[in-house]
């Protein structure tokens, strides 16, 4: 029988994209935060460290603390946790603020046989738990995450060490990162507890509606990354791989209507659709200006129209890994 740990309450987390009751609410009602456990929430909005250099994650860290974050989003894989670490400390002297007052994530890479990379045993899972608390300068981390479900055989190994890293307190939550509804099925029917979290690319391109309601159905939070895809400047020529299709450029213009409407930027509006829909976004910008305009997402709500608008323009799988979506 699957073990159930504590639920999470507070917030309510959407599977679908379709109007829903935090837009019939006052805007003062939109959470700030979502519940990830009894004794843990997610800030609505983190500031994601994904390609920031090592030359420019302790300004941008502090720059970003500075601005009002109280959530940084950083992995292994990243190369960059020592310099984020560095940023975190800076921060959190420079804006008064303690340890407690901000919520860390921090991810394992699992290996990827297809890679050469051997899939990380249950005891290298949590050394390398280990060796990235030690890179950071932290004894925990808010949230560690299995980053993507490439751990073949060893994945129910790594979810049980992940497990053994919360009840030691060296993870307050612990959750996956681009699991699709088999890899956490697979959990359920081994009878281990859900996660607390599934990290994976969600933008208006990639909604992932039947994900979603198996994460709801399981009380797993979803969080979202690459949410400003639909802005992305790559892939904008007429012949190269994956380019920009007529409708996706037709969806640009009603963006740039939309957040006009509102009196916002592109960017906002594509993560206040996020956070109105119940999932906590991961903007990044190394502009201070940028970096509070996006963490601004509160003063304004989405309608009905435009959010059924949005709805009709699910292209499927999402575009963010060059090897292809890993929760397809």
């Amino acid at each position: 029988m699957t073990e159930k740990r504590a639920g999470r309450g507070g917030a309510t987390l959407l599977a679908s994209n379709q109007p829903n009751d935090h837009m019939e609410l006052p805007m003062s009602s939109t959470p700030k935060t979502f519940n990830l456990n009894s004794n843990t929430a997610i800030p609505a909005v983190g500031f994601g460290t994904y390609l920031i250099s090592n030359d420019d994650a302790e300004m941008a860290i502090n720059a970003a603390i500075m601005a009002g974050y109280r959530h940084i989003d950083t992995a292994s894989g990243y190369q960059n946790e020592e310099t984020v670490g560095a940023g975190i400390r800076k921060g959190l002297q420079s804006a008064g603020i303690s340890r407690a007052d901000l919520f860390v994530t921090a991810k394992l890479w699992p290996g990827n046989p297809a890679w050469g990379d051997a899939p990380k045993t249950g005891t290298q899972t949590i050394e390398e738990c280990e060796a990235s608390l030690a890179r950071l300068g932290l004894d925990y981390v808010d949230l560690y995450l299995i980053h993507a479900p490439y751990g073949g055989d060893m994945r129910l190994e790594q979810w049980r060490a992940l497990l053994e890293l919360q009840a030691s307190g060296k993870a307050r939550a612990v959750g996956v990162s681009n699991f699709n509804q088999s890899h956490l099925e697979e959990i359920k029917s081994a009878g281990l507890p859900m996660p607390d979290a599934n990290q994976i690319e969600l933008h208006p391109w990639s909604q992932k509606p039947d994900l979603l309601a198996n994460m709801a159905k399981h009380d797993i939070a979803p969080i979202a990354y690459s949410s400003l895809v639909p802005l992305s400047t790559w892939r904008v020529e007429d012949g190269q791989d994956s380019a920009k299709t007529d409708d996706m450029k037709a969806d640009g213009t009603a963006f740039k209507g939309m957040a006009q409407k509102y009196g916002v930027s592109e960017a906002q509006l594509l993560l206040r659709w996020g956070v109105q829909n119940g999932y906590a976004v991961l903007p990044k910008s190394l502009n201070p200006d940028r970096m509070r305009q996006n963490l601004d997402l509160f003063s304004f709500v989405i309608d009905d129209a435009d959010m059924a608008q949005i709805a009709t323009m699910d292209r499927g799988e999402g575009v963010a890994w060059a090897s292809g979506d890993p929760s397809k």
